[in-house]
């Protein structure tokens, strides 16, 4: 399928590695332009490498609000244009109700959740001209909670309901908002936790178990391959949208 992205200029924050790293390839491969975010120059350089330079890089820490203004005057300046926006950045951090604290938290929405409010709103004046799209990032623990990781499960349920309400506010401008929830993929931040465990390989094997397709982990580029069809205009009527792409991870019993 064509999805007409050719030349099409795709803000993807921490677009250097994980799930980032996919979504890049693939817009890559469709022949548009991948502007990779990340707070790492090295990190950066080196996905663009992979890509044959056929994109760009900014580095930006996005925790800091100023950052974010920063990274979408400089792809202006590049580009004069944008034509969507991927909010993907984020950790799972661990900041919990009974271990954590007031400030963990805070820090907790700010690198997972008030940068996807600042980066759209900067975007904004740009995508209203190219009636662009946008396409969040989640996490299953929005919905199916996870213990201890009360900042990232409250960020996530925060980008459920931005998706949603900056759907309907942007109708007006033909702008379409959607989510790709993510449940059980493959990243390295994802084995840098499972290695974490005493015996890292039974670990594992007990949560591939429990994903009913095919009882194995979602890979990068299958978020990514949804990520480009949403942002495509084969997508052209569809927004508002919490797409899981996770297997059945969130809503099959996990007891086939």
């Amino acid at each position: 399928m064509n999805l007409h992205l050719a030349q099409k200029i795709i803000i993807v924050t921490g677009g250097a590695k994980g799930i980032g790293e996919g979504i890049v390839k693939v817009l890559a491969a469709e022949n548009a332009v991948p502007v990779i975010i990340g707070r790492n120059e090295e990190d950066n350089l080196k996905m663009l490498a992979t890509i044959d330079n056929k994109g760009f890089q900014v580095v930006a820490e996005l925790t800091k609000p100023l950052e974010c203004e920063k990274v979408i005057k400089q792809v202006i300046e590049k580009f004069n244009h944008i034509d969507g926006l991927v909010n993907n950045a984020g950790v799972n951090d661990g900041v919990g109700l009974e271990k954590g604290n007031y400030e963990a938290f805070l820090s907790s929405l700010h690198k997972n959740l008030v940068h996807y409010y600042l980066m759209a709103h900067h975007c904004l004046p740009y995508l209203k001209e190219s009636k662009g799209a946008i396409v969040n990032i989640g996490s299953k623990t929005a919905e199916t909670g996870q213990g201890n990781t009360s900042g990232y499960a409250a960020s996530n349920g925060g980008r459920n309901a931005l998706t949603r309400e900056w759907a309907v506010e942007l109708l007006k401008y033909g702008i379409r908002v959607n989510e790709v929830v993510v449940a059980e993929c493959y990243t390295p931040l994802y084995e840098k936790w499972i290695k974490t465990f005493e015996a890292p390989e039974e670990k594992l094997k007990s949560i591939t178990e429990k994903i009913p397709l095919e009882k194995r982990m979602t890979t990068p580029v299958e978020i990514a391959n949804m990520v480009a069809f949403l942002l495509s205009d084969c997508s052209s009527h569809t927004t508002g949208q919490l797409i899981h792409v996770d297997g059945g991870y969130v809503h099959l019993d996990r007891a086939i």
